[in-house]
């Protein structure tokens, strides 16, 4: 049974948290090897007040209320198990993956409070690594599984923002 819920479930390649972290780790490394100097920076108390933030209101606003929304319908926040329905409430009115959205915000939020322009540049590296490897290969589970329930919220949700 185990064997056939894994086959029903999206074929995620990666462990989605760990993109964004390695983002930041490597935004960091590649800092201290060649740093960029913009020739400007935020003054230290407003650039944590800004990046924290939009840590924050990201973890809370697409990280946290979307797994309440999804153990509220029993479903696991892995995308490697099952999904039992499409949840459209909360931030699924306005984007399809807001936790994925998170990650990206939040690497975001980390660079303004480092300062720390690579993890800038990386971000969309993340981006487009979830939307590969994580996102597509959901998508598609959601369509075999749900078909024109799921291609109707696809038509009225974007995918990102």
């Amino acid at each position: 049974m185990k064997a056939k819920q894994q086959r029903d479930a999206a074929a995620v390649r990666i462990f989605p948290p760990g993109v964004p972290l390695l983002t930041i780790l490597a935004g960091i490394g590649l800092s201290r090897l060649w740093p960029i100097d913009l020739g400007f920076t935020l003054p230290t108390p407003g650039r944590y007040w800004v990046g924290g933030l939009i840590v924050a209101g990201s973890i809370l606003g697409l990280g946290l209320w979307p797994v309440l929304l999804f153990r509220g319908t029993g479903q696991d926040v892995n995308p490697w198990k099952p999904t039992p329905e499409i949840v459209e409430r909360g931030p699924f009115r306005i984007t399809r993956n807001p936790m994925y959205l998170q990650m990206v915000l939040v690497c975001i939020g980390v660079a303004v409070i480092l300062m720390n322009f690579w993890i800038l540049i990386l971000t969309p590296v993340c981006a487009w690594l979830l939307q590969r490897f994580a996102i597509l290969p959901e998508e598609a589970y959601l369509e075999r599984k749900f078909g024109d329930i799921y291609l109707a919220y696809k038509s009225r949700v974007r995918r990102w923002l």
